[in-house]
């Protein structure tokens, strides 16, 4: 009997790539495939290279398709599992669906791709997880397909440049296949998460790899072209990679006609110049595409990326019933990848002095508890008495008798997801307060409540909003505020100074303390810190700035009260310029030795 036979697996995102051979390995070891994406054609092709496999092997199963299906997409997952479970029962779900985002400089990603690449990679694997639960029974599997470019060990970080939305959702895809263990344990279904690392794939040879070394280009200019002017021909000539010589001597025509247009240019032998211009510049991404490939199949003890194939064998591995129990909540770091980092996390905080001399310190405030209100306070009040300035702008759901507490200080109300507002209060806070030295982010405590695996779509929407989206949103208007311009000129960054600070979420405390409890909060810190670090490595390592962004996590996993003051010595610590010298960006106030 083949190993899976009369088994029902659902993967997403299984037109093409890790996904299509994931469908075939099961296919060819007996099971019925649902196999879903958002294009029909390429799922067409799938299904019947399945349905040639399912006849050969005698399996007497079946494939469904779900074609125009988007993992971020409620209604169409929920309507799925819902036709779903009327004739099945799943028995084994993998979170494949992906997609590269875009693949810049922080500071140049639109938030709206941000948000994109987060609702499929991370909501996509939660609302398909939660909602498959309707069809499965004890011994079903879920296996979150994540990546090594985030936490391997922990504390221990991999900042990915040019790849924040990315690091930040595979982070918490982590820790919610975690959480998700610690939850489903008493209904018998296992989660366990997977890093396959580097594969050989088409979106890693024509589009990660070739986008980054477009964007080291965008960053540092090339050959008298701008950084917008590099951005607009690399939009025109990313797609002739690989190309025959005659696409890509066409391509390159119409690139150096589009910019001639656009530069103003009609002379002809200037346009032959940007021609030749523009076939450099490709000729130079193609090397340095080809170079960071070859750093790190370098990294690799045997030199060699994983074949789609050999991915899939992982995830049949895992899907064991023995094994499967073994690893059940572990994310399995298959990588092979020795990938060293700099110290990034630490607890150790320099005793500094504070002078915060007519500095103004903005802080954005989402929805606080009491506790969160008293830290806030003592945080203002500190930097006060230090001779700084606060403003303190609140978003709408702040209550009135929070507002009332704080009412001492410098403050407004404003729709904090609205980056228009943001932008439009901080240059409001600049010129009628002074420049703004410090912007100082609070997202408050996760809500209470019971399951994560149980909360409404819209509650989960929120939880992204509140702890990932705004708080990167925030961070783009930090950099906004420091270096105007500098999204589509990068060249400003060079030497700029400027700190903002990101505090929360907090571990839960109390003398008993679950490792569920402990799992969920874990799942939108797990997002912050790989953002953090990545955001930063491009500061410092690609802009050549000062620019910081700090995550302060309250909190210690001995479930003691936080300490307000240990938080604020951060913040001095922050204020002084000495943390910018450091590769320390991440910062556990609480984590010390008794």
């Amino acid at each position: 009997m083949l190993k899976f036979q009369g088994k029902v697996t659902v993967i997403t995102g299984s037109g093409t790539g890790i996904g299509r051979a994931i469908a075939i390995k099961f296919a060819e070891n007996g099971a019925s495939v649902v196999i879903l994406g958002r294009r029909r054609e390429p799922l067409e092709e799938t299904a019947k290279t399945l349905q040639e496999i399912i006849s050969r092997v005698k399996s007497n199963a079946f494939v469904k398709i779900f074609s125009g299906v988007d993992v971020s997409d409620e209604e169409g997952i929920s309507k799925m599992f819902d036709e779903l479970k009327k004739t099945h029962t799943i028995d084994i779900v993998v979170n494949n669906a992906g997609v590269s985002g875009p693949v810049t400089c922080f500071a140049n990603a639109p938030i709206e791709e941000f948000k994109n690449t987060v609702a499929i990679h991370l909501t996509g694997t939660f609302w398909t997880s939660v909602q498959a639960l309707k069809a499965m029974k004890a011994a079903s599997k879920i296996i979150t397909i994540s990546t090594f470019f985030a936490e391997e060990r922990p504390l221990e970080q991999r900042p990915y440049r040019f790849r924040s939305p990315y690091t930040a959702s595979q982070g918490a895809k982590n820790r919610l296949a975690e959480a998700m263990s610690w939850e489903l344990n008493e209904k018998g279904i296992i989660s366990i998460a997977t890093n396959p690392g580097p594969v050989h794939s088409d979106r890693i040879y024509k589009t990660v790899y070739p986008k980054a070394a477009a964007e080291f280009m965008r960053v540092s200019g090339f050959e008298g072209l701008t950084p917008h002017e590099v951005e607009h021909v690399n939009n025109n000539i990313l797609p002739l990679m690989g190309e025959g010589e005659g696409t890509v001597r066409e391509g390159i025509k119409k690139a150096s006609e589009k910019l001639a247009k656009m530069k103003g240019i009609t002379n002809e032998n200037e346009i032959q110049k940007l021609s030749s211009t523009i076939s450099s510049l490709l000729s130079k991404i193609q090397q340095i595409a080809e170079k960071i490939q070859l750093n790190t199949s370098k990294m690799i003890a045997d030199e060699q990326f994983l074949s789609q194939e050999q991915v899939a064998e992982t995830v049949l591995a895992l899907c064991d019933n023995e094994i499967s129990k073994i690893l059940n909540g572990k994310v399995i770091p298959g990588d092979r990848v020795f990938y060293p980092v700099k110290p990034h996390i630490t607890s150790t905080i320099p005793d500094v002095s504070a002078n915060f001399n007519s500095k103004v310190v903005v802080f954005t405030v989402d929805s606080v508890d009491d506790s969160d209100t008293t830290r806030l306070e003592f945080l203002a009040q500190s930097i006060q008495q230090a001779g700084g300035k606060v403003v303190l702008l609140f978003s709408k759901s702040i209550t009135e008798k929070i507002k009332e507490r704080l009412s001492k200080f410098h403050s407004h109300t404003i729709n904090l997801a609205n980056q228009e507002d943001v932008r439009k209060m901080f240059k409001t806070a600049s010129e009628k307060i002074g420049p703004i030295s410090m912007i100082i982010h609070v997202t408050g405590k996760l809500p209470l409540f019971q399951k994560i695996t149980e909360v409404s779509r819209a509650q989960w929407d929120s939880l992204v909003d509140k702890f990932i989206n705004v708080p990167a949103m925030i961070g783009q208007e930090f950099l906004n505020v420091f270096v105007p311009g500098g999204s589509k000129n990068p060249p400003l960054f060079k030497g700029k100074s400027g700190t903002m600070v990101i505090i929360g979420p907090d571990l839960p405390t109390g003398p008993k303390v679950s490792g569920s409890e402990r799992a969920k909060v874990e799942v939108f810190r797990g997002a912050l810190r790989p953002f953090t670090t990545t955001v930063n490595q491009e500061l410092s390592d690609v802009l050549k700035s000062n620019l910081r962004i700090f995550l302060v996590l309250p909190g210690s996993i001995d479930g003691t009260e936080p300490n307000n003051e240990r938080i604020f010595n951060s913040i001095k610590y922050f204020a002084s310029g000495k943390a910018t010298s450091s590769s320390e960006v991440i910062f556990y106030p609480d984590e010390i030795r008794s």
